[in-house]
């Protein structure tokens, strides 16, 4: 059974950077496309980035384009999430999530993940 396990995330203030980190245990990460999703106080779970098995296609939010970059390091089972320039609106829970797509298939849905990490929290200061 595959379990992602998170690290990272905290406090930080506006402009400032964080990595989020995500590991797949009891499978390999080359079988999954990886997915980053938050979910802020009051509002719905939504998309911020994505990546495929071959971590060539990558697809991001607007709302994080230019400040965010995912990747993975298949040899070390991770993917990860780069956040810089944070800005209080980031403030939210953040997610990892994995579905076995095809090789450069990326998904922004949460309803294509059918495995999730245990969340972690991001909170950004003005």
């Amino acid at each position: 059974q595959v379990q992602l396990v998170q690290s990272g995330g905290g406090l930080v203030q506006a402009g400032e950077s964080l990595t989020l980190a995500c590991v797949v245990i009891g499978r390999t990460i080359s079988d999954y496309a990886m997915g980053w999703f938050r979910r802020a106080p009051g509002k719905e779970r939504e998309f911020v980035a994505a990546i495929s098995r071959s971590g060539l296609a990558t697809r991001y939010a607007d709302s994080v384009k230019g400040r965010f970059t995912i990747s993975r390091d298949n040899a070390k089972n991770m993917a990860y999430l780069e956040m810089n320039s944070l800005k209080p609106g980031d403030t939210a829970v953040y997610y990892c999530a994995a579905e076995s797509l095809t090789w450069t298939s990326v998904a922004d849905g949460p309803q294509n993940y059918g495995t999730w990490g245990q969340g972690t929290q991001v909170t950004v200061s003005s």
